[in-house]
């Protein structure tokens, strides 16, 4: 299955160099590479539109470092289940709903969407070897991994929530960010920015090797501040164990 859907998934270089096939990826790691679905089941994979190639300095890094990172990222990886679970009960995730995983990564997340019964989880993420991973990993048919910006990649369906978790820093225009999610959610959607870190050791944390592409990240008061324009934010809480910021749409 692996080795089928390897050979199904290919990439565009950075300097416009033909369509390299899976195994030479890594010549182009970092690259603005054009979304792709990753069907898992059926190790296919489908086109989309919608990166651009202008060369942001920035999203090249991040892809690189987590391209790095993917191989050993599963191994390193940590999870709290009760930490997990409230920032799903925080976001809206139950029964039926479509559930938009930004930087999911290797779909860490993507076990607890389906323990949920969520009807349909996207998973977008810039790095091509996290989204491979993902999509190799979680072959259940409601999960629907893409590899690509999600600042730039079509719109597939609106969605009930759109988590982000562990990942914010990552992004270099929060309002961007924040406009473009917009588009994605129903008008009754609900977004929720976390981390299973303190804020302090969240910031502890990208000063270290991430450095290079990570922002600071915003305390909870700054950031429902910075939503309150789109949204109604009814969850706040930043402790000595987590960071959850969530709320809904607004009607005003």
């Amino acid at each position: 299955m692996a080795e089928l859907l390897m050979k199904n998934i290919k990439a565009i270089a950075c300097d416009r160099l033909a369509v390299q096939s899976m195994d030479h990826m890594n010549n182009g790691a970092g690259c603005h590479h054009p979304a792709r679905v990753l069907n898992g089941c059926e190790g296919k994979s489908d086109w989309d539109t919608g990166l651009n190639d202008s060369g942001d300095t920035w999203k090249e890094k991040v892809a690189a470092f987590f391209d790095h990172m993917a191989p050993g990222w599963d191994v390193r990886l940590v999870t709290n289940d009760a930490k997990i679970n409230l920032i799903l009960d925080s976001a809206g995730v139950k029964e039926h709903t479509v559930v938009l995983d930004v930087a999911c990564g290797t779909g860490v997340l993507f076990p607890f969407f389906l323990e949920r019964n969520a009807a349909h989880v996207i998973g977008v993420d810039i790095s091509p070897q996290m989204a491979l991973i993902a999509a190799q990993k979680h072959l259940d048919p409601r999960i629907e991994v893409i590899c690509g910006d999600i600042e730039t990649i079509p719109v597939r369906r609106l969605c009930d929530c759109c988590v982000i978790y562990n990942a914010f820093p990552h992004f270099e225009d929060p309002q961007r960010l924040i406009a473009r999610l917009l588009q994605w959610l129903k008008p009754e959607g609900r977004l929720t920015i976390a981390h299973s870190m303190s804020l302090e050791a969240l910031r502890r944390h990208h000063a270290g090797h991430a450095r290079h592409i990570s922002r600071e990240m915003l305390s909870a008061d700054e950031m429902a501040e910075m939503l309150a324009p789109w949204f109604t934010v009814d969850t706040k809480i930043s402790d000595d164990e987590k960071y959850i910021v969530s709320g809904g749409r607004s009607t005003r």
